[in-house]
């Protein structure tokens, strides 16, 4: 899944893809490096950020939207609002990638209608606040229980399993001590809930933190998790760096197949 981030202040290319005709051009390159899913996402979700309202939301994300539909790639958007999800769906978006869990009054339902796929993930409290004191019980029950409750809610919407993904929430209300054990038990957390899961790690503060580099300078260390979240069974991988994570995914697949 590559990020196409239609914002101006994204915390890693925030303002580099504002205009349309620089966001089809990015979408273009990570289709010729070999993406799979395109994230359109037009509000930044980094710790302290303040809310986008919902018609400057729409300005930046439905053209995009509209003039990469016929791509060849699925779209995805990035939300948490119901009113966007329904502009997007009524414009053949075919996943929504909510950061809040589809907990907004009215989110399971602007979506409970539609074939699209639904990525529920966690985060404790909001991008205001969620880095200010993070603490859990038990980050990997409480993250799971968090997500087995948000399916149960989906399918009692009528949302069926097949359409579903779930994603930890890397960074969103975590220490690097939780992210870290989260990644470790990323096969637990699968296994548990018998769903695809989504790890989002691409050039996140965890990255920096561990390594001591600056966001452009976080590839090694990003293709690093990304690899070791596909070892855990990750099935999307949320990445900026499309091609190099293309690449890295090809020769570990074919060392991992090529067992003598």
């Amino acid at each position: 899944m590559g990020i196409l981030n239609v914002t101006p202040d994204s915390f890693s290319d925030g303002g580099r893809f504002q205009s349309l005709e620089l966001a089809i051009s990015r979408a273009e390159q990570m289709i010729a490096d070999g993406v799979d899913i395109i994230d359109i996402g037009g509000e930044s979700s980094r710790p302290g950020v303040a809310p986008v309202p919902l018609d400057e939301e729409l300005r930046r994300v439905m053209p995009a939207l509209y003039a990469l539909r016929d791509c060849g790639k699925p779209l995805s958007i990035d939300t948490y609002k119901p009113e966007v999800m329904r502009e997007a769906l009524a414009a053949d978006a075919d996943m929504i990638n909510d950061i809040n869990g589809f907990c907004a009054p009215g989110a399971l339902q602007a979506v409970a209608d539609s074939a699209c796929g639904l990525c529920i993930m966690h985060m404790q409290g909001d991008p205001q606040s969620m880095q200010r004191d993070p603490s859990y019980r038990d980050v990997q029950g409480d993250v799971g229980a968090f997500l087995q409750a948000r399916v149960q809610a989906a399918q009692q919407a009528g949302i069926g399993r097949e359409r579903l993904c779930i994603d930890p929430g890397f960074g969103f209300g975590k220490t690097l001590e939780h992210n870290l054990a989260l990644l470790r038990r990323l096969g637990q957390l699968q296994t548990e809930l018998d769903l695809p899961v989504l790890a989002g790690i691409s050039r996140k503060s965890m990255i920096g933190a561990i390594t001591g580099r600056p966001v452009e300078m976080r590839l090694a260390g990003s293709l690093a998790a990304a690899l070791f979240a596909a070892a855990q069974g990750a099935q999307i991988l949320r990445v900026h760096d499309v091609a190099e994570t293309v690449d890295a995914l090809k020769v570990w697949t074919a060392v991992s197949n090529n067992k003598e």
